[in-house]
């Protein structure tokens, strides 16, 4: 028997049944509530820079990305530009693995993959930070609405640039914006690739739990979420990996396209 095949069986029947327990996904969403009022997300930074996203979520974009493989991440919402720094860093990885996997010990090599962050407003503090980091050449900034016609086609043309493209979408929360979002830059996502939807989890939150933002219980990334898969049975939610999600900011977030 194939130690790692049973560790992974294990792993799956342990999944399944987190999924099925209602009392732990209770619990979860207590958790997430409960630490959502002291903006527990806003506390990590990676490689230097402020990324406002769980740890959970954090590890399983990893798996996507290394699952996936794309050459093209866009993702909409910058802030700080941690989230920037840390999907650069992965795809550096996946660079840096592919070289030394020819066999030639590459070390110098220009950076094949990018990343496309998209903002409303990119403060320039954020950009000039962004901009001096050593993973800056694999970063594209764009200033402007996400769902904007110009900004949807300056990014559906680099993507045109890349054979295999991943979408996080994590700006504006409401359901209208997050499906605008998705019907303009789901088409891109490469078969096998994914489209991330990130806090999904307000829709577990109590009534009125953003009493300063648009968006709420109802009226949500989760809400948009539903209202896409409907109409594109090409996507659905990567349920083994969701299910595993427990204290993440992103369930029933990770969709992955099953086909063209």
């Amino acid at each position: 028997m194939d130690p790692l095949k049973t560790f992974y069986d294990e792993r799956s029947r342990n999944i399944a049944a987190i999924r099925a327990s209602d009392r732990l996904m209770d619990v979860s969403n207590t958790w997430i509530r409960e630490v959502s009022a002291f903006k527990y997300i806003f506390n990590f930074d990676w490689l230097g820079r402020p990324i406002i996203q769980s740890g959970v979520d954090m590890v399983a974009v990893q798996e996507a990305v290394w699952s996936a493989k794309p050459d093209l991440i866009v993702e909409t919402g910058i802030a700080h530009g941690g989230s920037l720094i840390y999907h650069a860093s992965l795809l550096a990885l996946l660079d840096v693995c592919e070289a030394l996997h020819g066999g030639n010990g590459t070390r110098r090599f220009q950076p094949r993959r990018r990343v496309v962050g998209i903002d409303i407003d990119i403060r320039r503090h954020n950009r000039s930070a962004v901009e001096a980091h050593p993973l800056s050449p694999y970063i594209t900034m764009l200033e402007g609405s996400s769902v904007d016609s110009t900004v949807i086609s300056q990014v559906h043309d680099i993507a045109g640039k890349h054979a295999r493209t991943m979408v996080i979408l994590d700006s504006n929360h409401t359901a209208a914006h997050v499906l605008a979002e998705l019907e303009a830059y789901a088409p891109l996502v490469a078969r096998d690739s994914y489209c991330i939807v990130f806090d999904t989890a307000i829709e577990h939150m109590p009534d009125g739990f953003y009493p300063d933002r648009p968006w709420g219980k109802g009226n949500g990334p989760l809400t948009a979420v539903r209202t896409f898969l409907a109409d594109h049975p090409e996507f659905a939610v990567d349920e083994p990996l969701d299910g595993k999600l427990l204290i993440g900011n992103a369930p029933g977030g990770f969709l992955r396209r099953s086909q063209s």
